[in-house]
């Protein structure tokens, strides 16, 4: 299997630092709690000094979905709809470890991370580029929607799309649940320090995995000159 962005969308966000992640064996039994309530400890005291519409790497994905014709307050990245949701509330939903951890670890360092189940993706490519408007999009709650022409989504070679709007909203087809055990984890930031954070985000999440599971991550920084990940079987 492959993941990569198209050439068009390095062309068209330069700014762009994507990073991806295959892990093996992750299941539903670890307990992550302590380990994710430091990451969004730290997320926490730095909301306690400004809004996450402030932060810098929130501002530069709302300048993205700018460019892409989406209203920002709208249409959210995933890392400042957690943000959000932990400066309102006070903490993040409860789903899968895997998926706390990585929530925890994306509101730590404000950037989007997504994490697919491998085995729902259809081979053997998965592409980041501008839909053509008959992929098939599964919604959470199981109804079936078409990205825009247009709209950045996740395709893959079935045309099943697994995102909406890049980094909005992830796909219930490929999300991961309790029968879930190889994952591609997936982190794009667009502000100024992306170069710097993606890399730091990536062992953050190599090294947790491998402390709450029998796993062997392999990961990846992608740039418009090395743009491919090849993962799994």
């Amino acid at each position: 299997m492959r993941f990569r962005h198209t050439h068009a969308l390095w062309s068209d966000y330069p700014e762009l630092t994507a990073g991806a992640l295959y892990a093996t064996g992750v299941g539903a039994d670890a307990d992550v709690g302590r380990r994710a309530a430091a990451y969004t400890a730290h997320a926490a005291a730095r909301l306690a000094g400004a809004t996450e519409s402030e932060f810098p790497e929130v501002l530069a994905w709302r300048r993205a979905f700018s460019r892409m014709g989406l209203k920002p307050t709208q249409y959210r990245c995933a890392s400042e709809s957690l943000l959000r949701r932990l400066r309102k509330q006070g903490e993040l939903p409860r789903i899968h470890p895997v998926i706390d951890l990585c929530n925890a670890i994306s509101v730590a360092y404000a950037v989007p991370v997504a994490v697919l189940d491998a085995d729902r993706i259809a081979g053997p490519l998965l592409e980041v580029r501008h839909a053509r408007g008959d992929e098939l999009y599964t919604t959470f709650g199981g109804a079936t929607e078409h990205p825009a022409p247009g709209e950045v989504t996740f395709a893959d070679s079935a045309g099943r799309a697994h995102a909406r709007r890049w980094t909005n909203r992830q796909s219930g087809h490929s999300a991961v649940g309790e029968h879930t055990s190889r994952i591609l984890v997936v982190t794009e930031a667009m502000h100024e320090d992306g170069a710097k954070a993606v890399p730091e985000l990536l062992k953050t999440v190599t090294e947790e995995l491998v402390a709450h599971w029998s796993s062997d991550p392999t990961a990846a920084i992608l740039t418009p000159s090395a743009p491919e990940f090849a993962f799994g079987r």
